[in-house]
């Protein structure tokens, strides 16, 4: 199995990269770039891999993503990368639009051509896999749960662009046939999280006795997912 991965470096995709690559076998070439979030120290253990290729571009680079799908027949793209952090989509919400939306489309419009050139048989194995998340509901009662059913509700530019994201992939199955998987997953956590995500840093923060920041008034309600029990369920 040999697939093109965005998410390079971040939480959750570099927990889907190794478990890949080290568990499943897979052949990752993995394609995007780092950021502020994302450390290449989480692939340390898959990096000197021959079943194993990291390519720094943009994922807005439609030249180089196609390049790379080009080199050798893929079976999938696992699409993970985002800009992922509510604060900070309310402070700066460009780089969410270029990369959720924008990056997004461009992941989507480079795969389009690639599986139109493919067999019939070919391209009924094959997948795109939308990472998501179930901000995109954003308001939750406390007896409820989130289904596939639930409405789209966001309010705030990280969930907004990550809608936009969504609708984008779908459309694209609807119009072109593009064969795709979408997941909408609720928060993650595990040890080394970056710690402007909500468990590190509330474990900080009470380490060093300083008060607990809490979004809006406080009463959101989430649920959590051990990272690595969520990876094994997208494979």
């Amino acid at each position: 199995m040999r697939v093109v991965f965005t998410g390079v470096a971040g939480f959750i995709g570099s927990a889907l990269c190794r478990h890949l690559v080290l568990d499943r076998r897979w052949e990752v070439i993995n394609v995007g770039k780092p950021t502020y979030a994302a450390s290449l120290s989480a692939l340390r253990t898959i990096e000197n891999l021959a079943s194993y290729r990291f390519v720094k571009t943009d994922i807005c680079d439609q030249a180089t993503v196609a390049q790379v799908l080009a080199a050798a027949p893929m079976d999938a793209i696992v699409h993970l990368a985002a800009e992922s952090h509510v604060d900070s989509s309310i402070a700066g919400p460009a780089a969410f639009v270029t990369t959720n939306v924008v990056g997004t489309f461009a992941m989507l419009e480079v795969p389009r051509e690639y599986w139109q050139q493919r067999g019939d048989e070919r391209r009924r194995s094959s997948r795109f896999l939308h990472v998501s998340t179930d901000e995109v509901f954003e308001k939750l009662a406390p007896e409820d749960l989130f289904t596939e059913t639930t409405a789209y509700a966001p309010r705030s530019p990280y969930s907004a662009t990550k809608a936009a994201s969504d609708h984008l992939v779908s459309a694209r199955h609807h119009t072109y046939g593009l064969p795709v998987l979408m997941t909408n997953c609720s928060n993650n956590y595990r040890p080394n999280q970056f710690p402007e995500k909500l468990v590190p840093l509330m474990i900080l923060k009470a380490l060093e006795m300083k008060p607990l920041p809490a979004y809006g008034d406080g009463r959101q309600e989430r649920d959590w997912l051990f990272v690595d029990d969520h990876v094994r369920a997208l494979t």
